[in-house]
């Protein structure tokens, strides 16, 4: 079994919880839900099904370790300030339920409301900047404009001087905004889900699901076949494949996505940083080291790394903006895998064969929707029905052309 302990390296040994984590499928059992993927939305999911509709025969399926997969690889930033009333419902909805999360959860996780600044560096980015804090404000969430003056002041140890090759002209702020430690989010959420009874069963590699007379019954996986009564996939970078166990071909494509943690360094950076020109964001960790990340490479692929002349052409602006981090050293760098759709936005949905349920193509934007999507997949799955703040969000928009295209709208993509 692996160390369940927040921040203990995967793999390490302990002793085995039968209470928190049921490692051998039983082929007799029926589950009502199978969750595909062990991450944070796949659990939260479970713990909402349990928590909010009393269902509580259901199997979270990992193929690793729990939450070893983008979920140890994100971001970390929370923020709401979106441009599309859709996405701003469902990742404002998602940050009122971070505000109360640890004591729903009864665990620490760090959650630290620093403010989120998003640096607008042409007088396109302004215009585009400012009509965005616009429709925020009318979507009830907390966002405002400040000139670079006010990002220096927010922010000291950014550079505003105008000879650089990005001169910083002003930023948009959500001061409600931060960041999470990711792995206690997950075991917070893990430990909850199985208290109140769901299985969760890591080294459970998916490898083909059941489907009969248009339905959904259960799927195959390395340890044997499972039943079930529906299956949800939130398997992020690998849904398309898993999908395509049942014949759906969706409309995503996956993309390597990399990051970097620095050395250990006194507090110094007050709140998070990111910039759509540089494609790059940057927040101080609890424990001090940095993290700076990248935008998403543009190829395609399934590996869990990066080129590296991405990462170093961005960290090079990044320095430009931080000097004082330019004698920093790397600690470790890794790369995640994102789903992509066409209008960079998610997909939660029911799909043509009945039982079966999607949420993918979340891009970059995962981590911070874990509670409010966590919340209304199992919603949708219950109650067999899309849940209002998700139901932009189905596969039919690719049919109608109603799409919710977040492309450059939301100053970053992360």
């Amino acid at each position: 079994m692996l160390d369940t302990t927040p921040g203990t390296a995967p793999g390490a040994a302990l002793p085995d919880h039968p209470d928190f984590l049921w490692r051998n499928p039983d082929p007799k059992k029926v589950y009502d839900v199978v969750i595909v993927g062990g991450g944070g939305h796949g659990i939260a999911t479970a713990y909402y099904l349990a928590s909010r509709y009393g269902i509580t025969n259901v199997a979270v399926l990992e193929k690793g370790w729990l939450a070893g997969g983008n979920m140890a690889r994100n971001t970390t930033i929370i923020r709401s300030n979106y441009l599309w009333d859709e996405s701003s419902g469902i990742y404002e909805h998602s940050l009122k339920m971070w505000e109360g999360l640890e004591e729903d959860l009864g665990y620490p996780l760090l959650f630290s409301q620093r403010g989120v600044l998003n640096l607008a560096h042409s007088l396109q980015d302004v215009r585009d900047s400012k009509r965005r804090v616009n429709a925020n404000v009318l979507n009830g969430v907390d966002a405002e404009w400040v000139d670079a003056d006010g990002v220096k002041e927010l922010c000291p140890i950014v550079n505003i001087s105008p000879d650089v090759r990005y001169p910083v002209l002003g930023a948009t702020y959500q001061p409600r905004a931060g960041i999470a430690k990711h792995d206690y989010v997950a075991w917070g959420y893990a430990r909850a889900a199985s208290a109140l009874g769901v299985d969760l069963i890591q080294n459970c590699e998916v490898t083909g699901l059941d489907v009969r007379g248009g339905r959904v019954v259960g799927v195959q996986t390395n340890r044997g076949t499972i039943a079930a009564g529906k299956v949800a996939l939130a398997a992020a970078g690998h849904s398309s494949v898993v999908a395509g166990f049942a014949g759906i071909r969706l409309p995503l494509q996956s993309h390597p996505l990399q990051a970097l943690v620095s050395e250990l360094l006194e507090p110094v950076h007050p709140t998070v940083v990111m910039s759509n020109a540089v494609h790059v964001y940057v927040s101080q960790a609890h424990k001090g080291e940095l993290v700076m990340g990248a935008g998403v490479d543009s190829y395609n692929g399934f590996g869990q790394r990066g080129a590296f002349h991405i990462i170093e052409r961005q960290m090079s602006a990044a320095i430009e903006l931080f000097p004082v981090f330019a004698r920093a050293h790397l600690l470790r760098t890794w790369g995640g895998i994102v789903d992509v759709t066409p209008d960079a936005s998610p997909i939660v949905s029911l799909t043509d064969v009945s039982g079966l349920y999607l949420n993918c193509g979340w891009g970059t934007g995962g981590f911070k929707a874990t509670p409010g999507v966590g919340d209304t997949f199992a919603a949708t799955i219950a109650n067999d029905a899309p849940h209002p703040l998700v139901a932009a969000f189905t596969l039919d928009r690719f049919r109608t052309g109603a799409l919710v295209d977040e492309h450059g709208a939301a100053a970053v993509a992360h």
